[in-house]
């Protein structure tokens, strides 16, 4: 029997929850489709989250082109996008840990409220980076929001890889275990100012060679940091960059902005 194709969405109901700390609620949720989720290979695989609107009734696919063709943009459903922290495809379990901040946002108050049984709407994942055998040194920074990913791209560096992490965090109660092998440097910085973490990556030594580089977190933070890099000699294709949010701004204003900044890099 051929397989069957992958669902445009994921439905899946959460299983439990635990607190990591005074800012990260880990959910594992599970479903009928979790076996099939795809392994891309990336060390960043992130999902969209779907949150429907109160009230509003989509169709059974979440089909975006046909919720856009039938509704106001006021009714269509809320996209988040979340890094996956493990998958358990024998035990069909899919982990993302979020972020939060008191009620500020969609997500994060629903990680903070979740309960056994409760709806997760997903995507199939995506990513883009992977730490790279042929790289001599990798440099591995962000904030808080950042932590699945760095967890992550610390447990695939190759053997014998070494690294350079710097991670922000609030305060050392919202630092958590990480996976560091031999031969990788751990800092953590305590502080919520986005200039700390560009400072703190600024005053990292880089080694001669190939210097692989994965900085995720604050948009300008991130931009900041990108531009030091390259004015140091990191190639651009050894670059993985990503602005998870931006301070002062809510998640569509953040949005925005960074679709505008994007679309100016490259008109650049």
């Amino acid at each position: 029997m051929p397989d069957q194709p992958l669902p445009t969405v994921f439905r899946t109901r959460v299983v439990r929850t635990e607190r990591l700390g005074p800012h990260l609620v880990r959910v594992v949720v599970t479903g009928d489709e979790v076996h099939r989720f795809p392994d891309n290979g990336f060390s960043d695989r992130y999902v969209k989250l779907i949150f429907p609107r109160p009230g509003v009734e989509y169709p059974a696919d979440m089909d975006f082109a046909a919720i856009r063709s039938t509704l106001p943009p006021e009714r269509w459903p809320v996209y988040r996008t979340y890094t996956i922290r493990t998958i358990d495809a024998a035990r069909a379990e899919l982990t993302i840990d979020f972020v939060t901040h008191g009620d500020h946002g969609v997500a994060a108050p629903w990680a903070a409220a979740a309960r056994p049984g409760d709806e997760l709407v997903m995507t199939p994942p995506g990513g883009a980076y992977v730490p790279s055998p042929d790289a001599d040194h990798h440099l591995i920074a962000g904030d808080a929001a950042a932590l699945p990913a760095i967890a992550s791209a610390l447990e695939d560096l190759p053997p014998g890889a070494t690294a350079t992490v710097v991670v922000q965090v609030p305060s050392p109660a919202d630092e958590i275990v990480l996976t560091a092998a031999d031969g990788v440097a751990v800092s953590w910085i305590h502080s919520e100012e986005p200039a700390d973490l560009v400072a703190a990556v600024a005053a990292v030594a880089l080694p001669a060679g190939r210097v692989q580089a994965f900085v995720h977190g604050e948009l300008r933070a991130v931009r900041s940091i990108r531009g030091d890099l390259v004015a140091r000699g990191v190639d651009l294709d050894l670059l993985s960059l990503s602005g998870y949010w931006r301070r002062g701004k809510d998640e569509d204003g953040f949005q925005a902005e960074k679709r505008e900044l994007t679309a100016a890099d490259r008109a650049g």
